[in-house]
């Protein structure tokens, strides 16, 4: 084994100085395996995880932009279909306090909002759709009526480029109500309940995490409040079980200083205001708090070739070594990446424009691979961070928690059948959700109900991994294939300028 590692390395570092893709491309086949198997073309995932934001948020008025001069333009193309968004009576008669406004690209820095478990169901109202104003605008905001606004195609200009270019879901929702951490861990589990300590107010109730807490398992959690660890099955646990490459990778997830026990993760970056932002969030990642995925100390990979293999860093990483493994041809199967915080989307320290650079230059550099060609990137969100939906998601998890619970009525959203865990009342708010690929549909809004373990069921039916189990909600998860086209002609690459979210020839990253 050490000899195929040394000769593959060796072959890696040949194929950097020549520059050339078909050795690249051979790696890459060679290093996954007789496992490297999968039911369609898609032999790399790469999910971006990002945060904070409901779907009218970002795609209300898709694809009709305001287009006032100065700012980047979007024209959609003809015949470009609609969604459903926000548009007549929602815009100047809304149920709420107050009608939903365009937020210009100028402020794309706004306050934070409510986004916790219980608040987002009092929002929602038994369905009306109609109290955001009350119970989600942030409490450092002072403008309440912040919280029903909208950015449209000239601020989130690239995101409504690939939604042009490729697939664009408007039917899909949060797993569970709740802000990022239970949005990370239904990412790769679909189970928030697991959970130790069993009781933390307002953080965890029933054994079920409703809350933001940092992972027991991570040297960089906090030092001076409770940390959480999970039970059960994740999604990398699947993976390794079938010798399949993964790994998450985050940026400042590298230490800055100290060893063991006693690291920081101090690196830092200035948002689009001048803030410095760290740049490693604990709280984002979820494969710490599972003592099976975790690489509590940060240590990186042991080689190049180890990046997606079971090592030392147990499949979590530092951002960096994405691209030393990408550039080389040691592109893992799955690959889940998450911005540093200034670049993650999270309203409060991050912004549209900050996260457009981000996610531009992360597909625009993915394009130029030789492994593009069987490569599909989903985009998708944490949590809603509260801002203004209009759609209800069908329920397909009930609860009755008399101290959170709210959706239906006090204390309840529907009630639990017997045996079910408490405090998973789902679907969420609705967020967006895009694929790109070559083999994702052209110019597609995507209505099938889907949620955060949609993505969760696509890598395990591509890979053939199974079901998680134990109420998982993989198992109630509507699949991802309709915003795919495996028999028609490939969608073009597509280029972007990741400061305007225009359209450009060449790749810039």
């Amino acid at each position: 084994m050490k000899f195929f590692v040394s000769m593959m390395a060796a072959l890696a570092i040949s194929v950097g100085l020549l520059g050339g893709a078909a050795p690249a491309a051979t790696v890459q086949q060679n290093r996954q395996g007789p496992n490297f198997k999968t039911t369609t073309p898609i032999k790399h995932l790469v999910v971006i995880f990002q945060e904070n934001v409901s779907f009218d948020h970002y795609f209300g008025t898709y694809p009709y932009a305001l287009n006032p001069s100065g700012e980047p333009k979007f024209n959609p193309a003809p015949n470009t279909p609609s969604v459903n968004g926000l548009s007549g009576v929602l815009l100047t008669n809304n149920p709420n306090l107050a009608n939903p406004q365009r937020l210009d690209r100028s402020q794309a820095l706004t306050c934070d909002m409510d986004h916790a478990y219980q608040a987002e169901q009092e929002a929602f109202d038994h369905g009306l759709m109609d109290k955001f104003v009350q119970y989600t605008s942030g409490g450092g905001c002072t403008d309440k009526n912040l919280v029903m606004d909208y950015y449209d195609g000239n601020t989130v200009t690239g995101l409504w480029n690939y939604a042009q270019h490729f697939s664009l879901s408007d039917n899909s929702f949060g797993t569970t109500f709740g802000p990022s951490t239970p949005g990370a861990i239904n990412l790769i589990s679909g189970q928030t309940n697991g959970a130790t300590p069993a009781t933390i107010p307002n953080i965890v109730s029933n054994g079920t995490d409703i809350g933001d807490i940092d992972p027991a398992y991570d040297a960089c959690s906090s030092k001076s409040g409770q940390t959480l660890s999970m039970s059960g099955q994740n999604i990398g646990d699947l993976l390794n079980a079938q010798g399949i490459t993964w790994g998450w990778f985050e940026g400042g997830f590298a230490p800055t200083s100290g060893s063991g026990k006693n690291i920081v993760c101090g690196s830092s970056h200035k948002n689009i205001g001048g803030v410095s932002v760290t740049d490693y969030i604990p709280h984002h990642e979820p494969f710490q708090y599972y003592q099976s995925t975790a690489n509590p100390d940060h240590l990186p990979p042991t080689s190049i070739p180890m990046i997606g293999q079971t090592d030392q860093a147990n499949h979590q990483y530092d951002l960096s070594y994405f691209w030393q493994a990408a550039d080389s041809g040691y592109l893992p199967a799955v690959s889940f990446l998450k911005a540093p915080g200034y670049e993650d989307g999270h309203a409060g320290y991050s912004d549209p424009l900050d996260e457009q650079q981000f996610l531009v230059d992360t597909i625009n550099h993915l394009e130029t691979l030789p492994t593009w060609s069987s490569t599909a990137v989903v985009i998708s969100y944490d949590d809603s961070d509260g801002w203004y939906d209009h759609v209800l998601a069908p329920i397909v998890s009930q609860s009755n928690d008399p101290s959170y619970d709210a959706l239906t009525d006090p204390g309840q959203c529907g009630t639990a059948p017997t045996g079910a865990y408490q405090d998973r009342c789902g679907f969420g708010p609705r967020l967006p959700l895009l694929v790109i690929s070559p083999y994702a549909k052209q110019n597609f809004i995507d209505n099938t109900v889907t949620d955060q373990t949609s993505i969760v069921r696509f890598i395990e039916d591509n890979w053939s991994l199974g079901r998680l189990g134990n109420q998982s909600f993989d198992a109630l998860s509507n699949s991802l294939l309709n915003m795919f086209d495996f028999s028609g002609s490939p969608a073009p690459r597509l280029f972007l300028d990741p400061t305007t979210g225009e359209r450009v020839k060449k790749a810039i990253y």
